[in-house]
């Protein structure tokens, strides 16, 4: 009977909106390790990972992603335009897109690298990140990664250049742009280029997934996820 009073008594004390943030408070003052809430950031980035990258790693996964799709560099901009008027529009089309399928099947390879560089990681500012920024995590994972990532990815790039052949595409398309009258020729290190872009890519994947989890309940399909974040409601 006391319990019930008790409850009772509350719910005559509290507004609803009272009561949620009590309830907010209550999760918040739980006391939760820095160990579990790396794990729980781990987790976090590893679900964006299968979750989102995989999508880069699907068919024309970065070409129809308008959020990472793989354009020309700026100094390819003056190729594109000239081959567009030379009637040659396919040629510039069908090397953007041998861009983005190299971008992509080159991911699909480097994944397990992704993965195991989020185990590998310590979140010594564990509190902070999961309080900090709303990607925070990613901004950390790609801070820690991006150089070693790179070297790591760079080759995988190359050689899915030539697997799916964008090398011969874009040596026949520069090939032909620099035999136009009063252009100047051009020399770009294509595989350097695709390594960075399929790199940024990746993260903003990643940041995303981060995102719909802080702010989207839903989003925390596990019991680790659920009760971490929660403490950044």
């Amino acid at each position: 009977m006391k319990k019930i009073f008790f409850l009772f008594l509350m719910l005559l004390l509290f507004s609803c909106s009272e009561l949620e943030q009590l309830s907010k408070e209550i999760v918040r003052s739980e006391v939760i390790s820095d160990q579990i809430i790396a794990n729980g950031l781990q987790q976090a980035l590893s679900k964006g990972v299968d979750e989102e990258v995989s999508k880069l790693t699907e068919e024309d996964g970065f070409y129809n992603n308008s959020l990472v799709r793989i354009g020309l560099l700026e100094e390819l901009s003056s190729v594109e335009s000239t081959m567009r008027k030379l009637g040659l529009g396919n040629l510039a089309d069908e090397g953007i897109k041998a861009l983005n399928t190299t971008a992509q099947q080159a991911v699909k390879e480097a994944t397990p690298i992704f993965l195991n560089a989020i185990q590998d990681m310590t979140f010594e500012e564990a509190r902070n990140i999961l309080l900090g920024e709303k990607t925070a995590a990613t901004a950390y994972l790609k801070d820690k990664t991006q150089t070693e990532l790179y070297l790591k990815f760079k080759p995988i790039v190359k050689d899915n250049f030539q697997k799916v052949g964008a090398d011969q595409i874009w040596e026949n398309v520069i090939q032909r742009y620099n035999q136009v009258p009063f252009t100047k020729s051009v020399n770009p290190n294509l595989t350097d280029y695709v390594t960075n872009e399929a790199l940024k890519g990746v993260y903003k994947m990643i940041g995303l997934e981060e995102i719909q989890i802080r702010n989207n309940l839903n989003e925390r399909s596990t019991d680790l996820l659920r009760r971490v974040f929660a403490l950044q409601d």
